[in-house]
């Protein structure tokens, strides 16, 4: 069946498919909408509009019509994504896709520069220790993998324990063909978990 997404533009990125080798950022997934592009478990966006209100502001009201839950880093006082406890210490006011459930998936058209095989690292929190997988053009290509809990017990803010930022480097290795492709970011286990980038660096 042939696929009927197409890749996010709006007024601020206006580059389209994102480019291989380089970062994928998690909230450019394509327009299509629900079983075509992405699929929620719900209905409603618990980022824009809800946690962060609808004023009119950009950071606020990214795609706010749309069931994938986005919201965006916070530096604020007292501190929400820029704690002591992050282990990695993520940009300022960034864009993530956030509050995922198992079952979950974001679709992306990428654009390959050359065919070879990439390692690709991933910019999350992980309340717990979950579970993903990627797939390209609608195959597998990883299997479930590990999530690492970001979790910090010193951290006694109950809910800050959804914004201690990591990066691993080299979350897993898969081979990609030149030109357009789709590339799926699937929820596999446990959710909670927030997914800024993905970082695709070309090893042969």
């Amino acid at each position: 069946m042939h696929y009927k997404g197409i890749p996010f533009e709006d007024s601020v990125y206006k580059k389209g498919a994102q480019k291989i080798p380089g970062k994928l950022q998690c909230e450019y997934y394509d327009f299509g909408g629900e079983g075509v592009a992405y699929h929620d478990n719900d209905s409603i966006n618990s980022g824009s509009g809800k946690l962060n209100p609808a004023d009119g502001s950009y950071l606020h009201e990214f795609r706010i019509n749309e069931a994938v839950d986005i919201s965006f880093t916070k530096f604020r006082d007292p501190a929400i994504d820029n704690t002591p406890y992050n282990f990695v210490q993520p940009d300022k006011d960034q864009f993530y896709v956030g509050w995922t459930q198992p079952g979950e998936w974001i679709k992306y058209t990428i654009q390959v520069e050359k065919s070879g095989n990439y390692q690709l690292g991933l910019m999350f929190t992980s309340n717990k220790n979950g579970k993903i997988s990627f797939a390209v053009n609608d195959k597998d290509v990883t299997g479930p993998i590990m999530v690492p809990s970001t979790f910090v017990a010193a951290d006694t803010v109950a809910w800050r324990q959804w914004h201690h930022w990591n990066y691993i480097d080299n979350i897993a290795s898969i081979h990609l063909d030149k030109g357009l492709q789709t590339f799926t970011i699937h929820t596999v286990d446990v959710g909670n978990m927030n997914y800024d980038f993905i970082n695709f660096k070309r090893i042969d």
